[in-house]
């Protein structure tokens, strides 16, 4: 049973070059995260944070750097063993790290969403938020494009 994302058709979708295109989308995002949350603990408010808001950086910050190493992953790993003897085996491998950067992007982005909005509006508006972007997320990144190819559309 294929998966949903499972790029091994003989009809071409799913070609490496495109898969490592779509990772040149996300890895930007992810890369100005790590950098913005590595910045943080040096700002001169850092040491306000307490209790929960510190356990919400540090998460932020681990899944943040965990989408880096999976999103970084593929392109590194296909320029180390070149040239691929099993294409079609490396494109299953690297579109589900793909998927799992971000996944934990996904997580990170919430995350810090919550943990700027709860200390400029409080915490009630940064929960919202955060609970809105994480809608926003499934839907556009896994809702719609379940949601369309199962109607044939794409």
């Amino acid at each position: 049973m294929s998966s949903t994302f499972d790029d091994t058709k003989a009809d071409g979708d799913g070609d490496l070059t495109d898969l490592l295109g779509e990772l040149r989308v996300l890895l930007p995002a992810s890369q100005l995260l790590s950098g913005f949350l590595i910045a943080v603990p040096f700002a001169p408010g850092f040491a306000r944070l307490v209790g929960h808001e510190q356990h919400i950086f540090l998460a932020t910050f681990v899944f943040s750097l965990i989408s880096l190493v999976m999103l970084s992953g593929p392109a590194i790993q296909h320029r180390l063993i070149r040239p691929l003897r099993d294409r079609e085996r490396f494109k299953v491998i690297a579109g589900r790290q793909m998927l799992a950067g971000a996944v934990t992007l996904a997580v990170a982005l919430v995350l810090v969403t919550q943990l700027v909005l709860s200390a400029v509006m409080g915490d009630t508006l940064g929960n919202i938020a955060a609970a809105a972007l994480g809608t926003l997320i499934a839907l556009m990144w896994w809702g719609l494009p379940w949601w369309l190819r199962g109607r044939g559309h794409v």
